[in-house]
């Protein structure tokens, strides 16, 4: 039967294929092995390659490391363009199911009520895309590759070997218009999302290179504007479109071009593209497509800006503490720094070391093109050397801005688990005339910020339209033209118009101006290479401010060009306006930590004007003098005139002892916690210092001085002897001439002239001391005092608010002749009361002006002081004591203090005087120590000057001290003086420390550079969060250094500086000039 026979005939079917089966699984598995077997190989290749050729394993691992690192980046480029593919694809599923609710994964139209789903637009894009793609084949095949091929000899043989877009087309995931701003323009926002396998390929046969993308990603939102409208046909002026923010774009590389996949390259190479999309479809850039004649183009691609926000970045609290210890076991701080983004315009702030509630106090100003829309982006950063850490970002409306004028508040920080930032955000309008143009002036001299640029007064935007007939070049040839337009220390230019002298560039520039009254406009134009000028034109705003409306719009003839030469350039000025009468919407939240504000010394809040310290009383019952301690204005002044030294141990010795040298000698002098440092002797064993030092010293029992000689060595340097003084026992002496032998040395001694200060208010001896001061010399160039000021700052009255309001934390800085002291801050109050003393030395009373200074946080100015010193000399018994009228400030902002001036009579200018005047009495003569003239008149032994001094470096002046409120060490660096110039060109200066002992060199700092300068000014401070006792076992080992390339002969160490603060009084802060020590060889 069939199937009888069927099943047979299957069988012996089956038994017949049944070895084919099996020896086809036997070749697979051969295949299969072999193929297994060869990838070893190849991968074992490389590396006996590398050891056949004896390549370094470095160098082997560090291929491996970057192979795998491409291999990553590109599976993740893969796995992100296969996700965003399929949730276009899928979007209504997502945004239906429950799990992909999160506004984060839901589209704009879901997000936003106002945002339309257009669909059929979306439609309309998937049908025509096919044909899109058509066309841009026919565009790269047959109009960009010739035009790459004749740009350059080694793309001749380029070619787009494919050109497919793929099937998946733009989306446009939402639409919202705007039409409430202004009735001649339509306003949408596309939200674009493209994810698509576009893959173009390229070839250059010459080469034998290929290249290419395979699969985009371009997600971002695109403004387009449709203006102006008009009543004829096509009823639209122009379309304008571009980007409000950077779209994010990943791009997927194929061929060569796969190396830039690499980790580091690839953000690179990401960042350049979206550079370049940036400088032509990202605000302020615009593309404009006119759609009818006789339009201003430049004008529509550039409009007048809408306003422009002053951003005062303030402060900010709580912040994440990245800089942790023993992997996070121990919390530590951060360096925090805020970035700054509108559209394209980027500002970066300073860094704050150690501190997780940091004080910026910068001010920046920013043009807003567009509202709604413009956002202000803030992101904060922790300072690291090699890659900055998080700590959060907020963002802000602009539109939200424009109508509250002013906006005072704390912004949360998002990402991150706390932390929020304070900002004053103020929306300037624009005003057509200048009226007010005084009044802006003057408001913006009274703002104070850290930032180096001042406040703006007002906006200048040009618009530069073509130019008619200008100079050929040589061999009458066309030029190229670009035009360079400066304002005071901006310039911009134009793109170039090649082979033209009537060419038209149709670009806009737009400027911030301090002031109109003093600026002009300095327009140069060039051709390409810059070196020819095809003419000039230099227009000042004054004439501006002439015109109605602010605006000229007009030919200019041209200067240093040809009689026929113009430009056409439109110029509108706008003056920036902020309305006293606008307060802060949101005013700053932030609570006191404490009730109704009971501050120091038992000043209350406005809340308690008649509370416990009565300065809320009315102004009869203010005290009308200061009240200090009974020990102020009691310390004396110690002069210590270090002479020479004889007799020193020879520590530079050759041939391990067989031969003797010399030494390098210099002296180390602590009392009362400072340190003074002799410049080196080089090859001296009698060496000759003749330098000066003074202390200003509180006479406490037990104090001591101690002098110790060491010998300068490049490693470490040898010690010389030691020996103490007693403090005691030169008070009372009162002057001291003497050898000192040192101790725990075989053999030296030290000459030192000591003399403890009589303070006196006898104003005839004035003259005298002057007259003793102007005839001495000293190495260290010290100037002796001629009297001693002391300065106590009892309390203020009748401070003004800050901007928002709200009380101000009040700090005094007192400033004399380059040295200054800060009180502490008193918390919240219009009148604050410090009741601290200081100090200063006085070179000349009749000269020097002493200047005090009020702040909110040292930020905003509350008022300042400045009080010659020669009025205290026409006060009875040289004492100033009463309240005192502050500048700057309200009518009746005073401040009481309390200025005491003792002259210095120094004994020796007795001694000094001339033969005629020896008359006196024999007591008188009794009265005066022996000592030997020749000991201080030192050019009648050695000559003495600069040219005698090779190791003089000059001075750095540093302010050290420590805040117990703070619990930090500050170190602030002022300035330097008479520093040798390491260049006929001078030098560039800067200063650069660290705080030993400190293996990881996690303490190192250094100031910025100031360009060819031999007394630079840079006023830097550096704050470290260290304990009172850590602090005191640091080290300062400073060294001011010549900013020198890597190839240059010039010399870069100018000076270094050693400084133990054990030997400093922190708590006091001392501000002074130190000797900084040249170079030895």
């Amino acid at each position: 039967m069939p199937p009888a026979d069927a099943e047979p005939g299957m069988s012996s079917g089956e038994s017949h294929a049944a070895p084919a089966p099996q020896s086809q699984s036997h070749g697979e598995r051969a295949v299969s092995v072999l193929w297994s077997y060869g990838k070893c190989l190849g991968a074992l290749l490389p590396v006996y390659l590398a050891g056949y050729y004896g390549f370094s394993i470095t160098l082997v691992l560090f291929v491996l490391m970057i192979y795998m690192g491409w291999k990553h980046s590109r599976l993740e480029k893969v796995m992100r363009l296969k996700s965003a593919m399929y949730l276009l694809e899928n979007e209504r599923k997502f945004t239906t199911e429950k799990v992909f609710r999160t506004k984060r994964d839901l589209p704009p139209w879901v997000n936003f009520p106002d945002v339309e789903k257009v669909e059929w637009v979306n439609k309309i894009l998937q049908q025509a895309w096919p044909f899109i793609g058509q066309y841009l084949e026919k565009l790269l095949v047959e109009t960009i590759a010739p035009a790459i091929r004749t740009s350059s000899i080694h793309l001749q043989t380029l070619s787009f070997t494919k050109v497919n877009i793929g099937d998946k087309a733009m989306k446009v995931v939402g639409v919202k218009a705007h039409t409430e701003h202004d009735k001649r323009q339509v306003m949408l926002d596309l939200y674009l999302s493209y994810a698509g396998d576009v893959e173009i390929n390229v070839e250059i046969k010459k080469y034998f290179c290929k290249a290419g993308v395979k699969g985009v990603q371009l997600h971002g939102k695109l403004r387009v504007i449709l203006e102006p409208l008009i009543g004829d046909v096509p009823l639209v002026g122009a379309i304008t479109m571009f980007f409000i923010r950077r779209p994010k774009l990943d791009i997927n590389w194929t061929g060569l071009t796969n190396l830039l996949d690499i980790p580091g390259l690839n953000a690179m190479s990401d960042t350049m593209i979206m550079d370049a999309i940036a400088s032509h479809l990202v605000l302020p850039n615009r593309l404009t497509i006119p759609l009818v004649a006789n339009l201003h183009v430049a004008q529509l691609r550039s409009p007048l800006p809408r306003g422009v926000v002053r951003i005062h970045l303030l402060e900010a609290e709580d912040l994440t503490a990245k800089d942790t210890v023993i992997k996070g076991l121990i919390d530590g701080k951060s360096d925090p720094y805020a970035v700054l983004r509108v559209g394209t315009q980027i500002f970066t702030s300073h860094h704050v070391d150690s501190n997780l509630n940091p004080q910026w106090r910068e001010t920046y100003e920013v043009i807003v093109h567009e509202v709604p829309g413009q956002e202000l982006e803030v992101e904060v950063f922790d300072k690291d050397p090699d890659q900055d850490d998080f700590l959060g970002r907020v963002k802000v409306d602009l539109d939200i801005v424009k109508k509250a004028r002013v906006v005072d508040d704390w912004f949360n920080l998002k990402d991150v688990p706390s932390g929020s930032v304070h900002l004053r955000l103020e929306w300037l309008s624009l005003l057509s005339s200048a009226d007010r143009l005084s009044e802006v002036i003057q408001k913006n001299q009274n703002l104070t910020s850290k930032t180096a640029d001042p406040p703006s007064a007002a906006i200048l935007a040009i618009y530069l339209d073509q130019a008619h007939e200008l100079p050929m070049r040589k061999g009458n040839k066309d030029p190229s033209p670009i035009v360079l337009i400066s304002i005071q220390d901006t310039t911009k230019e134009s793109k170039t118009c090649y082979g033209t002298n009537n060419p038209v560039w149709e670009d806009a520039f737009t400027f911030f101006i301090q002031d109109p009254r003093k600026q002009d406009i300095d327009i140069q134009v060039k051709d390409d290479d810059r070196a020819l000028s095809l003419g000039s034109l230099t227009i000042p705003l004054t004439r501006i401010l002439a015109t109605p409306d602010l605006t000229m719009d007009q030919w200019f003839q041209m200067e240093k060009s040809g009689s026929a030469s113009r430009i056409y350039v439109k110029i509108v000025l706008r003056v920036l306006w902020l309305n006293d009468d606008d307060t802060p919407a949101t005013p700053s939240p932030r609570p006191l930590p404490s009730g109704p504000g009971i501050g120091e010394g038992g000043i209350t809040s406005e809340l308690n004007p008649m509370g416990p310290g009565g300065l809320g009383k009315p102004q009869p019952s203010r005290p009308q003098h200061t009240t200090p301690d009974p020990e102020f204005a009691t310390e004396g002044v110690l002069r210590i005139h270090l002479v020479e030294a004889q007799n020193l141990i020879a520590k530079d010795n050759f041939m391990g002892g067989m031969v003797k040298g010399k030494s390098d000698p210099y002296v180390k002098i602590r009392v009362a916690g400072i340190t003074y440092r002799s410049h080196t002797i080089k090859e001296n064993l009698n060496p000759t210092w003749n330098e000066l030092y003074e202390v200003v010293l509180t006479q406490l029992p037990g104090q001591e001085i101690q002098f110790e000689l060491f010998d300068k060595d490049l490693d470490q340097d040898d010690f010389l002897g030691r020996f103490k003084l007693s403090l005691r026992d030169i008070i009372s002496a009162q002057f001291i001439d003497t050898w000192y032998t040192l101790n725990d040395v075989k053999s030296g001694r030290v000459h030192l002239i000591l003399e403890w200060l009589p303070r006196v208010s006898d104003l005839p001896r004035l003259e005298q001391i002057l007259q003793y001061q102007s005839q001495q010399s000293y190495l260290n160039k010290v100037v002796p005092s001629a009297a001693v000021l002391f300065v106590y700052v009892e309390r203020a009255h009748g401070l003004p608010l800050k901007k928002n309001g709200k009380e101000p934390k009040v700090g005094a800085e007192i400033i004399l002749k380059g040295v200054s002291h800060k009180t502490k801050i008193f918390e919240r109050s219009t009148s604050p009361r410090w009741d601290e003393a200081f100090r200063f030395l006085v070179r000349d009373p009749r000269d020097e002006t002493l200047t005090v200074k009020l702040s909110h946080s040292w930020g905003q100015a509350l008022g300042s002081l400045t009080l010659p010193v020669r009025e205290v000399l026409a006060e009875q018994n040289l004492v100033l004591d009463r309240w005192l009228n502050l500048d700057g400030a309200l009518p009746e902002s005073q401040i009481l203090l309390r200025a005491t001036l003792n002259l210095l009579d120094t004994q020796l200018a007795v001694c000094r005087k001339a033969p005629g005047d020896a008359g006196g009495d024999a007591g008188a003569d009794e009265a005066v120590p022996r000592w030997v003239p020749s000991h201080l008149d030192l050019r009648q032994r050695f000559p003495i000057g600069s040219d005698n001094n090779p190791n003089s470096a000059g001075q750095v002046k540093l302010n050290v001290g420590y805040s117990v409120e703070e619990s930090r060490l500050f170190i602030t660096v002022h300035s330097c003086r008479a520093l040798t110039a390491c260049s006929k060109d001078g030098a560039d200066p800067y200063v650069t420390f660290i705080l030993l002992p400190d293996k990881k060199a996690t303490t190192k700092r250094r100031t910025a550079t100031k360009k060819r300068d031999l007394n630079p000014e840079f006023n830097e401070r550096f704050d470290f969060d260290f304990s009172l006792e850590e602090s005191i076992q640091r080290r300062l080992d400073l060294s001011v250094k010549n900013n020198v390339s890597f190839m240059s002969r010039e010399r870069e160490l100018m000076g270094k500086l050693q400084l133990d603060l054990d030997q400093i009084d922190l708590k006091t802060g001392v501000t002074q000039w130190y000797d900084l020590v040249a170079e030895t060889i």
